[in-house]
């Protein structure tokens, strides 16, 4: 049996993730949250995303395990790689940096896909952005609209003609400060979450890693004050 009113969001605990959380449950839809415990040397992200799913009235929340730590090749998951602080807005826009988790979202979407057509949903939420962001190639709308494809290609629900896979990126092709503007609007209430990649022992953001830097400036775009403590 599926069910047009269920949808699977992507929940980080980050800033994008939780305007899309909230995005999702402004509508219709019954949010069902995922998140992934996966290496990632910010673990309190995960705290954040259980904030979140409780604040968006998420019917469910899974937190799945993936040691994607054992592969290595990222500054989230290998402790040993640093990761970038204080780079300018252009050193930021060039190159895809250390701090990209191979393939993540594909596999977070192979996850999503699962759990959805184990709910009878055919809505996936993800909160990728290909504007104010760091350069990862699986935040693209391309890469977005190629796993649409694949994922009514991959599927018995889609298959069977039971209906087709949306993947929304509703953040697509906003700036920060649009983001933050629309879940304010929206009520969505930041200070629930994190976005440090690097945060110290008490779970407080450094202020100076990309995500940290691309976040202030969008609260400083948008006039407003950014909720969360820094270290």
């Amino acid at each position: 049996m599926h069910d047009k009113n269920k949808a699977v969001v992507l929940l980080s605990g980050g800033l994008d993730s939780g305007t899309t959380a909230q995005i999702a449950s402004s509508g219709e839809l019954e949010i069902y949250a995922m998140s992934f415990s996966y290496g990632q040397r910010h673990t309190v992200e995960l705290e954040a995303a259980s904030k979140i799913a409780d604040f968006c009235k998420a019917r469910e929340h899974r937190i799945i395990d993936i040691d994607l730590g054992r592969l290595g090749g990222s500054a989230l998951t290998d402790s040993s790689i640093d990761v970038p602080k204080d780079r300018s807005e252009g050193e930021m826009a060039s190159g895809v940096p250390s701090t990209y988790v191979p393939v993540r979202n594909l596999v977070f979407l192979s996850y999503a896909l699962a759990w959805a057509e184990v709910l009878g949903a055919f809505d996936i939420f993800i909160g990728v952005n290909s504007l104010d962001y760091s350069g990862y190639p699986d935040c693209r709308p391309e890469f977005i609209e190629s796993f649409e494809k694949t994922a009514n290609l991959a599927s018995a629900a889609s298959a069977e003609g039971g209906g087709r896979f949306k993947i929304n990126a509703p953040l697509m092709q906003k700036t920060k400060a649009e983001i933050i503007l629309e879940g304010k609007r929206l009520g969505f209430d930041y200070s629930l979450t994190h976005s440090c990649y690097d945060p110290d022992e008490n779970g407080l953001a450094c202020g100076k890693c990309d995500s940290c830097k691309l976040r202030l400036k969008g609260f400083r775009e948008a006039g407003l004050k950014d909720p969360i403590k820094y270290q």
